[in-house]
């Protein structure tokens, strides 16, 4: 049941009751019947980032339910992603394709991070779905840098020259398919041997 004080926090914060029940019916596994009203409804939790596009709660739909669930918070504090989240895997991303790795030096030409902004915006957003911790995300690029290393010393080529700029990375999602090795435990062998070259 939801007291006074816990709706006028949740009218303060921009929510109402429908989102509310909408989140629960989501929440629940419950499919809703499509109408006009529902869809602008499913719009403005889609807007609000309660909700992912393939309709699953985001860490602020989830903390909205703790909220309403809980018997002891008065006051509904909107979670946001920190800064230093995005720093920490800002400063994980090679710098450019140039680096030295078990004693074999590589030379790029290019710049891997682009558009630091828009990357912390992606980025942010990604963690703000839920599905993925900062943890997985730069694990999963520790991975795939050290795979590219890896490959760069067996075939004597640059593969790092291959890895996508940073804003790109973070569109096509390509940490995905690291994300799995990644809860499996894979660990980059040598990562304190990782040398990238500002150019």
């Amino acid at each position: 049941m939801i007291n006074q004080d816990k709706w006028i926090e949740i009218l303060k914060k921009g929510y109402s009751l429908d989102i509310v029940y909408f989140l629960q019916l989501v929440e629940n596994g419950e499919e809703v019947e499509e109408s006009p009203k529902l869809e602008v409804l499913l719009q403005t939790v889609l807007r609000k980032g309660l909700l992912t596009e393939d309709k699953k709660l985001t860490l602020e739909g989830k903390n909205l339910l703790n909220f309403v669930k809980s018997s002891s918070l008065t006051v509904y504090k909107k979670e946001k992603v920190k800064d230093e989240l995005f720093l920490k895997w800002w400063l994980a991303y090679p710098s450019n394709d140039t680096f030295e790795y078990k004693n074999k030096k590589f030379e790029g030409s290019r710049a891997l991070k682009a558009k630091k902004a828009d990357c912390e915006e992606k980025l942010k957003k990604i963690l703000s779905e839920g599905e993925y911790t900062i943890d997985e995300l730069v694990g999963a690029l520790e991975i795939e840098v050290q795979q590219k290393k890896e490959a760069s010393v067996k075939d004597g080529k640059n593969k790092l020259s291959y890895m996508q700029n940073s804003l790109t990375y973070l569109n096509q999602r390509t940490f995905e398919s690291f994300i799995d090795l990644y809860k499996k435990g894979y660990k980059p062998k040598e990562t304190q041997n990782f040398k990238t070259v500002d150019i």
